[in-house]
């Protein structure tokens, strides 16, 4: 007997929760086939976990790895993902004048465990010591001891990724929620556009829940723990990468951006440099966005930004 496949005839939601980079992560897609929708989100499973592989330092024979080896000793070429991505991680160091630094120091190889943000508290890593040489791919950390480290925006960096590749295999409709970041495509099941509460409805009591993240990431920065910063976790944000003493005035700070990697990087310099300033440097910014809670649960937001209220 021939066996036939009914399909649902309104699209609905498909999700999975998983643990990712050691990270909550929730993919959904939006489609009428379970079979299919299972095989898409294993597409986008496959991709998060290639790029921790990539971008690690936790394995001696990772490209990461290998920079961090010739550290004040030689350049070392390296692929053309990587070196963008490096690139990109300098140029955002810049606009924040150093807030944000993927570099640090590492005595000896448990250092390796240690938080970029604290690192650069107590060294002062600088940014500016790391040379690329576009015509050659090559990436030279100048100074011995030097390290090179995508904790604070890898989990973006891998969202991007996984939508890109969700795309390609022809999924129009979708949300990848990072541990509480989201990065949505396209639209809901009804055509409706993608807010925070529905792409995240644990999400759906914030006082900005209502605002629309239709084709955007928003990523969030959290002072919870004003004295704790957990390693390669959002919450580096309590500790003021600058001047190494917590932040205070400023409860969370979310960014929206297009991409989750842009928006994963920004959310924490804009939490350590106050309200005014992480405001007017966000609205210099083309295709960004910014909603900041102090501690007194005032919302203040960049220009453009509707949060519904």
């Amino acid at each position: 007997m021939l066996a036939i496949k009914i399909l649902p005839h309104k699209p609905v939601i498909f999700r999975r929760v998983v643990r990712l980079m050691g990270d909550q992560f929730e993919i959904s897609v939006v489609g009428n086939d379970p079979h299919w929708a299972d095989e898409r989100i294993d597409d986008a499973i496959a991709e998060i976990n290639r790029v921790e592989k990539l971008l690690s330092t936790f394995s001696d024979d990772t490209p990461i790895n290998k920079i961090n080896r010739n550290a004040g000793i030689k350049p070392v070429k390296t692929s053309g993902e990587i070196f963008r991505l490096i690139d990109r991680s300098l140029k955002i160091s810049e606009l924040t004048d150093g807030v944000f630094d993927i570099t640090y120091y590492a005595e000896n190889d448990s250092d390796e465990l240690e938080t970029v943000a604290t690192k650069t508290a107590v060294r002062q890593a600088n940014y500016q010591n790391v040379v690329l040489d576009a015509n050659e791919q090559t990436v030279f950390l100048k100074e011995k001891g030097m390290r090179i480290g995508f904790g604070a925006n890898i989990r973006g960096y891998a969202a991007d990724r996984a939508k890109y590749i969700l795309q390609m295999q022809g999924v129009s409709n979708g949300v990848i929620n990072a541990d509480g970041d989201l990065l949505t495509w396209g639209a809901g099941p009804d055509n409706e556009p993608w807010t925070i509460a529905t792409a995240d409805p644990a999400q759906k009591s914030l006082p900005y829940a209502k605002v629309e993240i239709g084709n955007l990431a928003i990523a969030t920065s959290l002072n919870a723990e004003k004295h704790t910063a957990i390693i390669n976790k959002k919450y580096l944000s309590a500790i003021n990468p600058k001047k190494g003493f917590p932040v205070s005035g400023i409860k969370s700070v979310s960014i929206v951006s297009t991409s989750a990697e842009f928006a994963d990087a920004m959310a924490t310099p804009v939490m350590s440099i106050g309200i005014n300033a992480g405001l007017y440097l966000i609205n210099q910014l083309n295709q960004m966005a910014c909603i900041i809670m102090d501690d007194h649960d005032r919302i203040y937001t960049s220009k453009d930004v509707n949060t519904g209220n």
